[in-house]
């Protein structure tokens, strides 16, 4: 990996690191405080399963941060996640279990404001909302579990060293799955803001193929696991100790019901199991651990009467929780300006735009809608802002223009398969390799031009939009992403 690919990435391992400092222990922050599990233990059994859970499962939530905005610059992703780091590392600081998901949101925000980029209003609120889902989850589920076990003491009534081991053993249980979906959930936030903005060679180990996403997941989850042996201590002890005192039993339904939440919100193999059933499915989004656990202790508190919550504490978390996004999302903007305009740092690659009858034409078929945008076909813009704002004087409406933005983005591409990386030929299959033999040499001004001719094979087509067949049309989208970024590097 080239040294300056690794400064730029000194942002994202220095998130990961706030992330195991701060949300990560809270994985077993309740056994912690419990004094059921020793720190080095649950620093230990934490790390390898974040570990695990980042690289196996790591891809299901990531994608919708890149909805949310795709940093398109290594300039840009190395701000957005210094900027999350470092409001991370303020509440961290301030012993606060904040989400590190609502720092990278809030950074991801303030680049899209600081480029002029209108900011997905549909994907923003499937993440609002789960971060309002998510505590409530949590403790319906701890209800549920702490009733559940209650019924089962006082039927079984096991012997008190039984049930002291059986506490510890299911506290280890408890938190080693915890740390896999934490892993597999919220890797995303730590190295998510890089994978459209770098790309790295495959690497073969033991005939499996580390891609960039892979690469980076494991480095992140690695600071990850850094920064829970290094500083989560004190956070540990915030969540177990300070909010409501917890016995050992109660202590092991707060982590099992962390850990079934986060799960949920990270499994893609549940997601389709639910799908092919016909049920409802859970949003696959990057949610916060402490989020979880503050709400399993919630439920098991007011479950109890509510006498027993430090309702202070409490209200200093959710503080925490609701000034983080803000918190990011200004520094975002006052880092990009200042990287940008002092140091002289590419955060943005600057993007060109140009109408042209045939981009006019496909959005009067997208439309359905007759445009007249003639006065515009002499003109090459060289940003967003500047596009948007000669738009705005012809009053186009705000669908259309959104369409008008993706058609009009100028990418001249030619396709030499000769030029393509062997490594990626070979994982694509033969008929769409054969495909693009078809359009070989020719160009195309825009990207979806080349859309269109490779659509023309049903190997290049996408399914029907639904769960059952996401997995399908990720790996098309990925194949198509591969090529455009290979084609425009090899022109």
């Amino acid at each position: 990996m080239d040294i300056l690919i690794l400064i730029f990435l000194s942002s994202g391992l220095f998130l990961g690191w706030a992330l195991g400092a701060n949300d990560a222990a809270n994985v077993f922050g309740t056994a912690v405080g419990s004094r059921m599990v020793k720190f080095s233990t649950a620093a230990i059994i934490a790390s390898i399963f974040v570990i695990l859970g980042a690289t196996i499962s790591g891809s299901g939530a990531a994608h919708t941060l890149g909805k949310l905005g795709e940093v398109n610059a290594l300039g840009g992703a190395f701000v957005v996640a210094l900027s999350a780091a470092l409001t991370v590392l303020i509440m961290t600081k301030c012993e606060l279990p904040v989400s590190t998901g609502q720092a990278v949101v809030g950074a991801i925000i303030g680049w899209n404001v600081f480029v002029g980029i209108d900011t997905d209003t549909q994907v923003l609120m499937n993440i609002l909302f789960t971060w309002v889902l998510c505590p409530v989850l949590s403790a319906v589920m701890a209800v549920l579990l702490y009733l559940t076990v209650k019924w089962f003491l006082n039927h079984v009534k096991p012997h008190i060293l039984t049930l002291d081991w059986m506490s510890r053993a299911a506290l280890i249980i408890a938190g080693a799955a915890g740390s896999y979906s934490l892993g597999a959930n919220n890797i995303a936030n730590v190295m998510g803001v890089f994978v459209n903005a770098i790309s790295l060679d495959e690497i073969t180990l033991a005939s499996i193929t580390f891609g960039t996403a892979e690469q980076l997941f494991l480095i992140g989850a690695i600071t990850i696991a850094i920064g829970i042996f290094t500083y989560s201590k004190r956070v540990m002890l915030t969540v177990g100790n300070s909010m409501m005192p917890l016995t050992p039993i109660t202590a092991g339904i707060v982590v099992m019901s962390h850990s079934v939440v986060l799960f949920l919100f990270a499994s893609e193999g549940l997601e389709y199991a639910l799908a092919s059933h016909g049920l409802p499915t859970i949003p696959l989004v990057p949610v916060s651990s402490s989020q979880a656990v503050v709400g399993a202790i919630i439920g098991i508190g007011i479950l109890k009467g509510g006498q027993e919550l430090d309702w202070k504490v409490l209200t200093r978390i959710t503080t925490g929780w609701v000034t983080t996004p803000p918190i990011a999302m200004v520094s975002s903007v006052l880092l990009l300006f200042c990287m940008q305009n002092i140091f002289s740092l590419t955060v943005y690659s600057p993007l060109h735009y140009r109408v042209s009858p045939e981009v006019v034409n496909e959005l009067n078929l997208r439309t359905k809608q007759e445009w007249d945008l003639s006065a515009l076909y002499s003109t090459t813009f060289t940003n967003i802002r500047e596009f948007k704002s000669a738009l705005a004087t012809l009053n186009i409406e705000n669908t259309a223009t959104k369409d008008l933005i993706e058609l009009a983005l100028l990418e001249p591409i030619t396709v030499d398969i000769a030029l393509l990386p062997p490594e990626w030929k070979e994982t694509l299959r033969p008929a769409r390799l054969e495909a693009l033999r078809k359009i070989e040499a020719i160009e195309y001004q825009y990207s979806w031009q080349l859309l269109q001719a490779l659509t023309r094979s049903s190997e290049w087509r996408s399914k029907e939009d639904t769960v059952l067949n996401k997995q399908y049309n990720r790996q098309l989208k990925q194949d198509y992403a591969n090529l455009i970024r290979y084609s425009l590097q090899a022109n």
